[in-house]
């Protein structure tokens, strides 16, 4: 989708939105008859903290919304955490990371309990870890960007780009965050040049790779999942190829007494 087509989309959604949402809801009494159902433009707007123009120009996809525009209208119209995260995309911005309380991606990501995995927003902001992945990388916080992070790693030259070509590949190259990924990189690892520089992408789910850790070489088959239906998450698991690889995860201590 071009930005324009993007934003188009976005105001057809908050008009339908708002459309379904009736007066009594936000608590206005209703005032005369109403040529449409729902609420109006201008008592999103003032719900919302937003100009009545701003919010209109929004709606007809003149104009990019902020982030915080976009939080405060979806409160407003009541959508649901699936609805905001969407609303999101569609504006350009990252979901929120998943909590633990009882999310089922969390649970999934659990169910590898000798293998890193990741669950990544569609511009690879990670949303969540479990345990195995936090041995690899301690101190990689949900909302950090994955590629980021691994552009200042030494030693990750493989896998960054490895991940690098999937994210060319599903991004789109429209969207603010995925260009605020690619701008960011170049600053990050200068010495990478050829790698920024290079345009090539990879639509492969599975490939190996190799990292150095601790005196040993752990040998891992990447693969990247989608839940069914759940089209701003991606899954990273680190399958081990080796027995090596599957023993130094299963038998680590941090594994064992957690």
């Amino acid at each position: 989708m071009t930005a324009a087509s993007t934003r188009t989309e976005l105001g057809a959604f908050l008009r339908a939105a708002r459309a379904r949402l009736a007066p009594a809801e936000l608590g206005l009494a209703a005032t005369g008859r109403r040529r449409t159902p729902g609420l109006r433009r201008e008592e999103v707007a003032a719900a919302s903290g937003v100009g009545v123009s701003w919010y209109s120009w929004v709606e007809q996809g003149r104009v990019s919304a902020s982030r915080a525009v976009l939080d405060a209208v979806s409160a407003t119209l009541r959508l649901t955490p699936d609805e905001h995260a969407h609303v999101l995309a569609l504006g350009g911005f990252a979901a929120e990371p998943i909590t633990e309380d009882g999310d089922e991606v969390v649970e999934l990501l659990a169910s590898w309990p000798s293998a890193p995995a990741l669950a990544l927003d569609h511009h690879f902001g990670v949303l969540a870890g479990n345990t195995p992945s936090r041995l690899l990388w301690p101190d990689l916080a949900p909302g950090e960007n994955l590629l980021l992070r691994l552009a200042q790693l030494p030693g990750y030259e493989q896998p960054l780009y490895e991940l690098l070509l999937r994210f060319r590949a599903l991004a789109q190259p429209d969207d603010n965050g995925v260009r605020q990924v690619l701008d960011e990189l170049p600053r990050l690892r200068p010495d990478l040049a050829h790698l920024w520089r290079c345009r090539a992408v990879r639509r492969s789910s599975s490939w190996p790779v190799d990292i150095e850790e601790a005196s040993t070489t752990l040998h891992l088959r990447c693969t990247m999942l989608r839940p069914h239906g759940d089209d701003l998450r991606t899954i990273l698991l680190g399958t081990p190829r080796d027995p090596a690889t599957h023993t130094w995860f299963a038998t680590h201590p941090s594994l064992r007494s957690s």
